[in-house]
């Protein structure tokens, strides 16, 4: 039996873009016909130059008036931070839209936002989903799907572990927006990209709250420091000694009750050497602990293939969090689409004869 297939437009082409190109051409489900690009040397080139891989017959372009013209069931839209006119003016056209970079779960903060997307849904009869691998997936679903198999549930507890030192040589560019190299109290008194992300991670929490039937009423923040022993030279970045090299935000999210039920451990570092104090917890991985009856933790790990080659496994998890979900996406009602909405989204043509 043929399977339906879903014509899809690429909005921006970055990392996260450029997996989501090669997934739509290597995976039958799925017809890529557009590709935005935002800059004038991509306009014209091949999606399949862009991306890395052979000629694909798509070009990029930076007419998005035609882009939005044309007989598209979805756009992967993925630019590094989510502009709520944008993608209303997307779904206004009939496109639905699924991003991995903002607009998660619903909440009073942002109320007036939803509001709009909700509202452009309804006049273009399309639909919006916000997923990716943190937030969207670990600290969303990952703790609802443990929940099942809990009899009581006293506090959810979600670690995100980033080692840079692990030969991730494309995070040089976040290290200094990330407060890396940076004195302890010029660390503490700037915004940094982790302590603007709590508005993000904070629609996490409400949604497994609410999943579980309860709800935060507010959210406490605290930030603990690993300080460079002597100078760490990570490709060309240096953190001088007696700067900022380890970083562990806590969010922790309080019930009506005030009791802590939803806590997130962001942990980021640089490598476990010439580091005070020592956090020496591997390399990257999701942890979700259960406490409760019985108390439970689920990782999540990524492991090189049969090939031996390492993969971008996180970009790859953010991507495919998304990707996997538009046919479910494109098939549901108009509207803001939660996981609640989507129930068991069921990946289509990852299996590949």
């Amino acid at each position: 039996m043929a399977q339906q297939k879903y014509r899809v437009i690429q909005w921006t082409t970055g990392t996260l873009g450029k997996i989501g190109i090669r997934h739509f051409v290597d995976n039958p489900v799925y017809d890529l016909v557009g590709v935005a690009a935002f800059s004038a040397d991509k306009d014209g080139k091949d999606a399949g130059e862009l991306a890395g891989v052979a000629p694909v017959g798509v070009n990029a372009t930076t007419d998005l008036d035609a882009l939005l013209a044309m007989d598209a069931d979805c756009v992967f839209y993925t630019p590094q931070q989510a502009n709520v006119d944008e993608i209303c003016r997307i779904l206004r056209a009939g496109k639905n839209v699924a991003s991995p970079t903002g607009y998660f779960y619903p909440t009073t903060t942002k109320a007036e936002d939803y509001a709009k997307i909700e509202a452009a849904c309804q006049e273009g009869g399309t639909s919006y989903h916000g997923s990716g691998i943190h937030p969207g997936f670990v600290g969303d679903l990952i703790p609802l799907v443990l929940s099942r198999i809990t009899s009581r549930v006293d506090k959810v507890q979600v670690y995100e572990l980033v080692n840079f030192g692990h030969s991730l040589a494309g995070a040089v560019k976040y290290m200094h927006s990330m407060g890396f190299g940076v004195t302890e109290a010029e660390f503490r008194a700037r915004p940094n990209v982790l302590t603007d992300s709590i508005q993000f991670f904070a629609e996490s929490m409400a949604q497994v709250a609410e999943g579980l039937g309860r709800k935060i009423a507010r959210v406490s923040d605290e930030i603990e420091v690993g300080l460079a022993t002597k100078d760490i030279q990570f490709y060309d970045f240096t953190i001088p000694a007696g700067t900022v090299a380890a970083q562990h935000h806590i969010w922790t999210g309080m019930d009506e009750d005030g009791k802590p039920l939803v806590v997130f451990h962001a942990i980021y570092t640089v490598g476990y050497d010439n580091i005070e104090p020592v956090w020496n917890l591997g390399d990257i991985h999701y942890k979700v602990v259960i406490e409760g009856d019985p108390s439970s933790e689920m990782l999540l790990s990524g492991h090189d293939g049969a090939d031996g080659i390492g993969r971008p496994y996180g970009y790859v998890w953010t991507a495919m969090a998304v990707v996997n979900a538009i046919p479910a996406i494109c098939d549901a009602p108009p509207g803001v689409l939660t996981h609640a909405d989507l129930g068991l989204v069921r990946p289509r043509g990852v299996v590949r004869g």
